[in-house]
């Protein structure tokens, strides 16, 4: 016997080739990596961040949560404390394909930014349509480029 230990079959090599052939490091940035799992198989689709502690945040996330599980869509909430970024970015870590970003524009335009794991961009989405364009951006029923393509690009907020 050669003493190594290989495995033939069965689920392990399987998710083996997953992680292996899915796991991305951005250009320019070796600390920033991600795994790069298609909606359709991501166990947690999209998160939920509001953009800091703020109070008036709470209701937002906890709705557009709901709604999502209403869907079938399963989502986490990251209501840590922290920059926004860093979120994101152990977001992208662990595969999570999309974003929703509870922010003041939500209060006073009624309205969230989705942000989309493997290019960074985002996109802003008036409330009462965002969880159903997450859920068709999961079931692969629309792309991102057709999302990018009927919503206006977000690109940066005051923080206050």
């Amino acid at each position: 016997s050669s003493g190594i230990n290989a495995e033939y079959g069965g689920i392990g090599r399987i998710l083996y080739c997953i992680l292996e052939c899915n796991f991305k490091v951005r250009e320019n940035d070796e600390k920033r990596t991600w795994l790069n799992l298609p909606p359709l198989i991501a166990p947690t689709k999209c998160s939920v961040l509001p953009l800091s502690s703020n109070e008036q945040f709470t209701p937002y996330v906890e709705k557009i949560s709901a709604d999502l599980r209403k869907l079938g869509i399963p989502n986490k909430v990251d209501d840590s404390s922290g920059a926004i970024g860093r979120r994101y970015a152990r977001t992208d870590e662990i595969g999570i394909p999309f974003g929703i970003t509870v922010d003041f524009d939500t209060i006073k335009l009624n309205s969230v930014t989705v942000r989309e794991r493997n290019t960074c961009s985002q996109i802003r989405v008036p409330l009462d349509e965002v969880t159903e364009l997450v859920n068709r951006l999961c079931l692969d029923q629309t792309s991102w480029n057709d999302a990018k393509l009927n919503y206006p690009e977000f690109t940066s907020q005051e923080t206050v």
